[in-house]
């Protein structure tokens, strides 16, 4: 089986899905591993550490394409303006694609039709579940760490005044409101940042037990109002997607908390779907010019009605990051952990040198998007109202 690892080519993408590591651990494992020169450069591994490691160097990214069974990758496929092609018109059929496809993300349905419809089949890290045979594997998780505590520190950077308590000589400067909506990995990370940072920290999560965990970080907890048998799903560990009606109860009852707050760090997710909207046009409208938001979720459409997805702008006065690739600023962390995250799914998955998919394995239903020439994935398939 051959394994090709192209360079990301999203804008200031910096991450790459394999490190000299994990690329002799597949070697070990009878892979073929091709490596396109500079991949790893932004992350600071040269291409002699991946030669070492038993790598083939690829100049050209589509002998890669053109060549490998399985193709790993840390973003969706993009369009290659150096190519003038779309990273989808240099694969073929029967391949494989292990990476964050996001596909429920409209920014994302025609590429992910485009995949079925070339017979690609697409696994999306962001679908592995929260069990703990695949802890090993996810990705999310490692990456929300990287978002929650960088993102944070682009909140911070954005706002126009200091985060913690300061003493003057000509009075006390009150510290930063910080507002955390949504505390799974990604906002208990950014809740212990911020606090670490000196700030008032209140969260939010209509999940009872994810608000224990920011009270115990020091969260002042907004309540949402959200009755737990609606708010959580059968496993107990995810949210589930609110109607029209709960949502703007939700948003009513964390209005007095977006009014107040200096920095708003949005991390809402739903597993395989759409985040939920939580903040409206004009929710923030209504905070204080000078305030910022950080919406993590951008990559599923974000919790922020007017954020721009991919870069960050001004709208009411509020500072919005609605940049994709926050774990990318931390290139070195954060490649480390996603390539042993992808190594540990691709082993799974490996049987005797080949991808085999057992579609009644919890892994595989959480991950599999397209598949002989199908959309199967059912988060999609409901974003895109099929």
């Amino acid at each position: 089986m051959i394994i090709g690892i192209p360079k990301e080519i999203m804008h200031e993408e910096a991450r790459v899905a394999a490190i000299p590591e994990t690329v002799k651990k597949m070697v070990a494992d009878g892979l073929t591993v091709l490596f396109e020169k500079g991949a790893g450069l932004g992350a600071f591994y040269p291409d002699e550490l991946y030669v070492e490691a038993g790598a083939q160097i690829i100049e050209d990214c589509e002998e890669i394409f053109a060549k490998a069974d399985v193709i790993l990758k840390v973003k969706e496929p993009q369009f290659n303006t150096k190519k003038n092609k779309h990273e989808i018109d240099m694969m073929h059929a029967g391949q494989y694609i292990i990476t964050f496809i996001h596909p429920a993300a409209p920014v994302n349905h025609e590429m992910v039709k485009n995949m079925a419809s070339k017979g690609i089949i697409g696994l999306t890290l962001d679908g592995i579940p929260r069990i703990s045979r695949a802890q090993s594997m996810d990705a999310l998780s490692s990456m929300s760490t990287c978002a929650g505590y960088k993102g944070m520190l682009m909140g911070a950077s954005d706002i126009a005044k200091f985060m913690p308590l300061i003493g003057t000589a000509v009075g006390m400067i009150k510290p930063a409101n910080v507002f955390v909506i949504g505390t799974g990995v990604a906002g208990l990370r950014a809740v212990a940042t911020a606090k670490s940072l000196g700030a008032q920290v209140f969260s939010a999560d209509i999940r009872p037990e994810a608000n224990e965990q920011a009270a115990s970080l020091g969260a002042k907890i907004v309540d949402t109002g959200i009755p737990k048998e609606i708010a959580v799903a059968p496993d107990g560990k995810h949210a589930m997607k609110l109607s029209d009606e709960w949502l703007a109860k939700e948003r009513a009852n964390i209005s007095e908390a977006v009014k107040n707050a200096d920095i708003i760090f949005c991390s809402a997710l739903l597993q395989g779907e759409m985040a939920p909207v939580l903040l409206t046009d004009e929710m923030v409208a209504s905070m204080r010019p000078g305030s910022a938001i950080v919406d993590i979720s951008i990559d599923q459409g974000g919790n922020c009605a007017i954020t721009s997805a991919g870069i960050k702008d001004v709208k009411h006065g509020v500072t919005i990051e609605g940049i994709k690739n926050i774990p990318g600023q931390l290139p070195t962390s954060s490649t480390w952990m996603f390539a042993h995250n992808i190594y540990n799914l691709l082993k799974y998955l490996n049987h005797g040198g080949k991808i085999e998919l057992d579609r009644n394995d919890e892994i595989v239903k959480g991950i599999l998007v397209t598949i002989g020439g199908e959309l199967v994935h059912q988060g999609a398939r409901n974003a895109m109202g099929l």
